[in-house]
């Protein structure tokens, strides 16, 4: 079964992506692997606090992967798996296509704030020449009925 890799984050563009990955995958029979990044904790002679804050913020990965998960069951048919990484986020990214062969597309959300589509989108589409999946980039403004249309 082909997946389609797609990132938690706190972007308003991220839903988009999640629906589009969550649509694509119901109407092609793959799966859904959702990716949340913790970035490096910058503190790390703190490492009591530095662990209640990277527990903290699993729980609130969580969370929020149980909202996109219900809706991607209960109105998809696709039932997601949560992987939750630590670093770098394009090198996390790149590790997670290296370890998952099923995955067969990068979905990524762009953001329409004036100063471009968003750290992550810049960074993996220069990249882009090297992967060996290819990216689907969702634009951060387009309706759910538009995504609805074109998956």
């Amino acid at each position: 079964m082909r997946k389609f890799l797609v990132v938690l984050d706190d972007s308003r563009e991220c839903l988009n992506a999640m629906r589009y990955a969550a649509l694509r995958a119901a109407h092609t029979a793959g799966g859904v692997v959702i990716l949340s990044i913790i970035p490096p904790e910058e503190y790390q002679h703190w490492m009591g606090v530095a662990d209640l804050m990277r527990a903290e913020t699993r729980e609130r990965i969580e969370a929020h992967f149980e909202v996109f998960a219900k809706w991607m069951r209960d109105k998809q048919g696709v039932n997601p798996e949560l992987v939750i990484r630590e670093g770098d986020p394009v090198t996390e990214i790149l590790g997670q296509i290296n370890d998952d062969p099923a995955i067969g597309v990068l979905v990524l959300g762009a953001g329409t704030e004036k100063h471009g589509p968003g750290p992550l989108v810049t960074a993996m589409s220069r990249n882009s020449g090297n992967l060996p999946i290819p990216i689907t980039i969702v634009p951060g403004d387009i309706s759910k009925e538009r995504l609805e249309k074109i998956t």
